[in-house]
């Protein structure tokens, strides 16, 4: 019986992921290792139960009892906290879900990775921060990282049977988020709400709102780098609304792949999943003769200054990702909470990463788990420092 894990299980990924095991068999159909979630612990045991998991891991070690309370007598083991989470990653398994949002979920993958499997990644932030380090450790033990990011689950697709070396560019699509309408002289004024009215995906609160600020498409221009490997001047973004057309893979004869699907999760968690097969899954089908118009622009710089400097960090490599990823999580925490406005987000993350490009040498050919996580750390401290005078002002 095949053996898998979830981290990140109570997330919009982790429930998309859920729903597709249970809809394989479930526990009849897989033996499930390791669940973890956030404080949202009445889900986690209610998953944990359905699929019989060895362990479920809270990431809050204050919401522990009420763990150990749902799962009582059940014979699953709890544990809480940022070690636990780890330390559960250790726990072999085939096919291990990386769902964790941020860089929280670094650490985890990487363990994961030691035992040679099948990382299925939506944990973008770990090829943004350490991108060098997760590749080496997969070639190291002989472990598979498939991607689940819609776009990057699009390109690996379209590259199935090509040789890479003959890609000319590729091109990711972004529905442009929320406000992607908007008048660029209201988005300083936009709300929370308002950053999460997201047209077309269903997703996280965290994720919706980096869809709207384009620094969710900053990161994935990132990861794609690290990923494949290729030029970032070979890396390109159109603005797509209708969110049809996934991701495209140009070649030097001029030949382009488009993937295209409806915005549903649950096909790139499904293609990692069944991997190298393919497998019936339960999203709509497109219907052509309905589809009015497919779209595109290019996307305004002025509105999107995240994809002007995810280009600087790319420039930088090191530790620059490690900073840039930090800072924007920082930044997104301030304006969650009202704290700066919502352009305010991207110039946060541009003055933390000029502070530390003086303060800091980004840029480092040896990359460490422990320079990471230190620029993490520093980046997070720095961030903090400039969003609240920018709070203050």
């Amino acid at each position: 019986m095949r053996s898998i894990s979830i981290f990140g299980a109570t997330g919009s990924i982790g429930e998309s992921t859920f729903d597709l095991i249970t809809r394989a068999g479930g526990a009849g159909a897989f033996r499930t290792v390791a669940l973890t979630g956030g404080r949202n612990v009445a889900r986690l045991a209610e998953m944990a139960r359905v699929l019989r998991a060895e362990i479920a891991v809270c990431a809050d070690e204050a919401c522990l009892p009420d763990l150990r309370a749902a799962l009582a007598g059940t014979g699953i083991e709890t544990a809480a906290g940022t070690q636990a989470i780890a330390e559960a990653a250790d726990r072999p398994a085939d096919w291990v879900m990386s769902a964790i949002v941020g860089a929280a979920g670094l650490v985890p993958g990487l363990r994961a990775l030691r035992h040679g499997r099948t990382l299925a990644l939506a944990n973008k932030e770990s090829l943004v921060t350490a991108g060098p380090l997760l590749m080496a450790e997969a070639a190291r033990h002989g472990a598979t990282i498939l991607p689940v990011d819609s776009e990057h689950s699009a390109i690996f697709q379209g590259l199935v049977g090509e040789d890479i070396a003959a890609i000319d560019r590729i091109i990711l699509t972004a529905s442009g988020g929320a406000l992607r309408d908007w008048p660029l002289e209201a988005l300083a004024r936009a709300t929370v709400t308002e950053a999460l009215a997201h047209p077309n995906w269903s997703m996280g609160q965290r994720i919706t709102i980096d869809s709207a600020s384009m620094f969710n498409k900053a990161l994935e221009v990132i990861e794609t780098r690290e990923y494949f490997g290729i030029n970032p001047d070979q890396i390109e973004v159109i603005i797509h609304p209708e969110s049809l057309i996934h991701s495209m893979v140009g070649f030097h004869d001029g030949a382009i792949m488009a993937h295209l699907g409806a915005p549903d999760m649950r096909h790139p968690i499904g293609y990692a999943l069944n991997w190298p097969n393919r497998q019936p899954l339960p999203v709509a089908r497109l219907d052509f003769a309905q589809l009015a118009t497919l779209t595109f622009r290019a996307p305004d710089m002025n509105r999107y200054p995240a994809l002007r400097l995810c280009r600087e960090v790319m420039h930088i490599r090191g530790l620059a990702g490690a900073a840039f990823n930090a800072a924007k999580e920082t930044a997104l925490d301030y304006f969650l909470d009202n704290r700066i406005g919502f352009m305010d987000m991207a110039g946060v993350v541009e003055d933390t990463l000029d502070a530390l490009v003086s303060d800091l040498r980004l840029e480092t050919d040896v990359l460490s788990l422990e320079k990471v996580l230190g620029a993490d750390h520093l980046a997070r401290r720095r961030a903090t420092e400039i969003a609240q005078n920018r709070s203050a002002a």
